[in-house]
């Protein structure tokens, strides 16, 4: 099976992020046909709106460990520069994306969904930045994190002491809208998405690009500085454990 599948519903597309036994996790193929996908959407006339989803069990658990223990240290930070670009990009894009988080968005994941346009949660979806937990700095998307909550919230969710849940991804402002009860996240995206698929998307684009510096600010050189970080923290005792235990070569 792909890893990504693309399905229209007339003006909107939905793209699902597909590999549920890796738990969705952002490898270097997904990183790939991801930023494919959504370059070919947005250069279609006929996409209004894009609903970025994963299968079930959840949204995305983050960075594949287990694939990127086929490579070292080096090779991890290359990946995670690469998926940094493929967040940032999202932000430039003419045609408006809304993420729909059912289950869990975790690590990478987390930052994946609050890098598109519009974020919608189930009110049971599990929220949490681990990787301090396991002895290292996100190495990208953290001036996302800050552009929806703050500088000083945004330093707790990355201290990533608790997990939360949607309801409280909603108050927080990391989600913008909350599904209904009864109600999948990706239904509610939905709704969202048709409605700004009904609007002029000449506005619309126009729009985005207004508040797309805005919004990103100095995401790239914040993206160098943290990959640099994460770099040098998996030098340490904790992180070294938590490479092992994938059999990455640190």
């Amino acid at each position: 099976m792909p890893d990504i599948v693309v399905e229209r519903k007339g003006t909107v597309a939905v793209v699902t992020i597909n590999r549920p036994r890796r738990r969705n996790a952002i490898g270097v193929q997904l990183v790939q046909d991801l930023s494919r996908e959504l370059s070919h959407l947005d250069d279609d006339a006929d996409a209004h709106a894009i609903v970025l989803t994963g299968t079930a069990p959840g949204f995305c658990a983050g960075s594949d460990l287990k694939e990127l223990a086929e490579t070292d240290l080096a090779g991890m930070c290359v990946h995670e520069a690469h998926t940094a670009a493929l967040a940032r990009s999202i932000a430039f894009l003419s045609t408006p994306v809304v993420a729909a988080v059912d289950g869990f968005a975790l690590g990478g994941g987390f930052v994946l969904a609050i890098s598109c346009d519009v974020v919608v949660t189930s009110a049971e979806a599990r929220w949490h930045l681990p990787e301090v937990t396991i002895g290292w700095i996100p190495p990208w998307g953290l001036q996302a994190v800050v552009a929806r909550v703050g500088p000083v919230a945004a330093r707790r969710l990355t201290w990533g002491a608790e997990a939360f849940d949607g309801r409280e991804a909603h108050r927080l402002g990391i989600a913008d809208h909350l599904a209904a009860a009864g109600e999948t996240a990706l239904e509610a995206a939905l709704r969202q998405a048709e409605l700004l698929a009904a609007l002029p998307p000449p506005a619309v684009a126009s729009t985005k690009q207004f508040y797309a510096p805005l919004v990103a600010g100095t995401a790239e050189a914040s993206d160098v500085w943290a990959n640099r970080l994460f770099a040098a923290d998996c030098g340490h005792p904790v992180a070294q454990g938590t490479l092992r235990r994938f059999g990455v070569k640190a």
